[in-house]
């Protein structure tokens, strides 16, 4: 298990990026949270088993079909938070 903590950049803000994150989340069995931050990036943790959580990180890269993703940062940990479910903050 591992816990990924991401900030996405770009035109990812109101282009149902975080309704869509949610989805491939909950797909993919992760658990944590996405949010839209003041800067206009979304900044989400997802936290499961590490291929999946990979494939996440992945998915992030590109988002969904309307958003223009421009940059990502992510830091991998093995320190766990345990969430319960894959949320929408």
């Amino acid at each position: 298990m591992i816990l990924a903590k991401i900030r996405v950049s770009g035109a990812v803000q109101g282009v149902f990026f975080r309704e869509s994150a949610m989805s491939e989340a909950r797909q993919l069995g992760l658990n944590g949270f996405a949010r839209n931050e003041a800067d206009s990036s979304v900044y989400l943790e997802a936290e499961g088993g590490e291929e999946n959580v990979r494939k996440f990180v992945d998915w992030c890269r590109k988002g969904p079909p309307m958003a223009k993703v421009e940059n990502i940062d992510t830091e991998l940990s093995d320190s766990l938070v345990y969430y319960k479910n894959f949320e929408m903050a």
